[in-house]
């Protein structure tokens, strides 16, 4: 089986990425860009391009354009409207956005430098809500919603390819008799006697699909990545022929599935924007090699939102300042601290 890289865009905050990085994936579309848009939080005064696409915001700077933000859908907690200072704009309504990213919270305010325009409101609400509303495409889902009088709720752009009786679940010692929907983007398997008890396998998530060796005979197995939970699921198919078909059918769908991806995040665009491919001749990056270090960068400690915290951390000793402080965030020293502007 063919395994996709594993989805990053709309489940990471990332700053300063490179090229490569900004470029759209497979199944990645650009619904909108605003060409004049403001990083109030980190980049204030500073004009940029602000890219909306089906997994991610994205904004960097006109003038230095490798400062620049990714922010996927699914680790953004709230959106709201705020009054901010804006040395573009001066005091103004501005979108911000709190998210949250490997346990760690971080703030972002964009102002929309065009006066009297509603579209960066009106677009990022949109599509957000978009991709909340179409997480079956994409998440493993156990003892869910699926079926409607014995037939599978189908996903908008979703078709059936093919329904399998007589499909054992081995998740137990006796085995649940079930049936299998083999669908464009997804695996369900429910059980004949309660239909409650079943398993929506997303492609996206599939990790491999193959024939094993069980107590139960020949099965075919799943294995989800570990972003889904890591899961291992067996079914036994009879006669070893159905087996050997169900498999190589799952696994050509997920390989045209791995090519051409759909995330179900359905939108409307009143104006083709330009193609990102378009825009790399101003995201062109500096012939300069950059040095990784284990610390966060500045930009890490600008968006950081630790004001969210409900308690104090416990005081520890500081052989720099030879005084107790509150323990840091994990990640940051006090040099890095100070380096922050």
């Amino acid at each position: 089986m063919t395994e996709a890289e594993p989805l990053w865009e709309d489940r990471d905050v990332r700053f300063d990425i490179n090229l490569q990085q900004m470029q759209l994936r497979p199944g990645e579309m650009l619904v909108d860009r605003l060409d004049s848009v403001e990083d109030t939080k980190g980049n204030n005064g500073d004009r940029g391009k602000l890219l909306i696409t089906n997994l991610r915001l994205m904004w960097f700077s006109q003038t230095v354009p490798r400062v620049n933000l990714s922010v996927g859908y699914n680790c953004i907690v709230n959106i709201a409207s705020r009054t901010v200072n804006s040395k573009l704009r001066g005091q103004t309504e501005a979108l911000y956005l709190l998210t949250k990213c490997n346990n760690t919270r971080f703030e972002f305010v964009f102002t929309n430098l065009v006066a009297g325009s509603p579209r960066l409101f009106s677009s990022v609400l949109a599509i957000v809500k978009a991709y909340e509303s179409s997480k079956m495409y994409r998440e493993l889902k156990l003892r869910g919603a699926l079926l409607q009088n014995k037939q599978l709720r189908l996903l908008p752009q979703e078709q059936i390819y093919s329904k399998i009786e007589g499909v054992w679940n081995l998740s137990s010692d006796q085995g649940n008799l079930g049936t299998f929907f083999i669908t464009n983007v997804r695996l369900v398997w429910h059980a004949n006697m309660n239909e409650s008890f079943n398993a929506s396998i997303p492609y996206l998530q599939m990790k491999s699909v193959r024939i094993r060796d069980s107590k139960f005979g020949h099965a075919l197995v799943v294995e989800s990545s570990q972003q889904s939970g890591g899961y291992v699921l067996g079914f036994r198919i009879d006669p070893s022929e159905k087996l050997k078909e169900a498999v190589k059918e799952i696994q050509t769908l997920h390989k045209v599935f791995t090519a051409s991806p759909v995330f179900g995040v359905q939108f409307e665009q009143e104006d083709e924007p330009q193609p990102v491919e378009e825009l790399a001749g101003s995201l062109v990056e500096d012939d300069v090699e950059v040095v990784s270090e284990q610390l966060p960068s500045d930009a890490f400690a600008v968006y950081f939102a630790d004001r969210n915290k409900k308690c104090d951390r416990e005081p520890v000793f500081s052989p720099e300042l030879g005084l107790a402080i509150e323990k840091l965030p994990e990640g940051f020293t006090l040099a890095s601290l100070w380096e922050v502007c």
